[in-house]
């Protein structure tokens, strides 16, 4: 029996040790145009990618993309070009730790550094003076809660907010479901050093899976180039400690709900309502009768976590309709 134990181990150790060792995945077309598409400008010594588009004459409107976990500013690729048929400026950025911007290990990412690295790009771009409209998904809505208190504090270096329009995100950790793998990566450091390294293709199209609807999901091609940034520079390496953002949620709930309840700039909630991370009809509900000065835009039934990449033109509509109305 023992020495059957030792062969199964000798075998086990040589393919854990070269699927480790496994290279990330060569980026497709659609995610080189992209990538080629944008720049990069640094953030205390970090490489952050962006994108910048110059759109619409005759319009001075600017409007930055905050993207989600564990995904990147590719996120926005199925509305992009229709904001630049509207806006003057559309830009969007990959956080650090995500898509194409430098991932260090070890590092405390935290939403604070963040928002910091938003701020940080306006400046760079040359628009600290100009009125920015915001939409952000998911992780990028609890940036945009910072942004906006550090903006309604008026603290230095802050951005100028023209309007926010949030989708999908946890911003009330007591209606946040976050998925069980999450839960495990940013709870169990030890456990999380194997997982992060474990953490295939294959878990990660079933994780994704679940947070879109059965009628929009992902084909194949997308979910490989999620994949694709996801691994770039080693991400999946990082996600525990990326994660600690559910933890700061918790912490800083009284900050960053507070800034949303007494903003005076145009809020705007875009849902999808099958979201098993943020659950109908208890997330809207609280939503409503906490952020009452926001206008709610509910889309089809089977619409969930991704409503930008699963109604595009959903999401569009909606997006235009809130902008028009201030």
């Amino acid at each position: 029996m023992r020495e059957w134990w030792l062969h199964v181990g000798l075998i086990c150790v040589p393919l854990v040790a070269v699927y480790l060792h496994i290279p990330p995945p060569q980026l497709s077309a659609a995610l080189h145009k992209w990538h080629s598409a944008g720049d990069f400008f640094h953030f205390r010594g970090k490489r952050i990618f962006y994108r910048d588009s110059h759109g619409a004459l005759g319009s001075s409107d600017v409007v930055l993309l905050l993207h989600g976990f564990p995904t990147s500013s590719y996120d926005w690729n199925k509305i992009w070009d229709p904001l630049t048929l509207r806006f003057n400026r559309v830009i969007a950025l990959d956080f650090l730790g995500f898509g194409f911007s430098d991932k260090p290990r070890p590092h405390r990412y935290s939403i604070f550094e963040q928002a910091s690295i938003v701020e940080a790009l306006v400046a760079h771009l040359g628009l600290s003076s100009q009125r920015l409209n915001l939409i952000s998904h998911d992780y990028g809505d609890t940036v945009a809660q910072e942004l906006l208190y550090r903006s309604d504090q008026n603290r230095s270096g802050h951005l100028i907010f023209n309007s926010l329009c949030l989708s999908n995100g946890g911003i009330f950790p007591e209606t946040h479901h976050p998925r069980l793998l999450q839960t495990l990566l940013k709870d169990s450091s030890i456990l999380a050093t194997f997982l992060t390294r474990l953490t295939n293709f294959f878990i990660f199209q079933k994780g994704i899976g679940e947070v879109f609807g059965p009628y929009t999901q992902p084909t194949d091609a997308e979910l490989w180039d999620m994949w694709t940034g996801l691994r770039y520079n080693d991400g999946n390496l990082v996600l525990d400690s990326i994660l600690q953002y559910i933890n700061q949620r918790f912490q800083h709930r009284d900050r960053w709900v507070g800034a949303l309840t007494s903003t005076q700039a145009p809020l705007h909630m875009i849902y999808g309502p099958l979201d098993p991370v943020n659950p109908h009809p208890q997330f809207i509900r609280l939503y409503l009768h906490l952020v009452k000065k926001s206008t709610v835009t509910i889309l089809d039934d089977h619409i969930s976590h991704y409503p930008q990449l699963e109604d595009p033109a959903g999401f569009l509509k909606a997006y235009f309709n809130f902008f028009h109305s201030f």
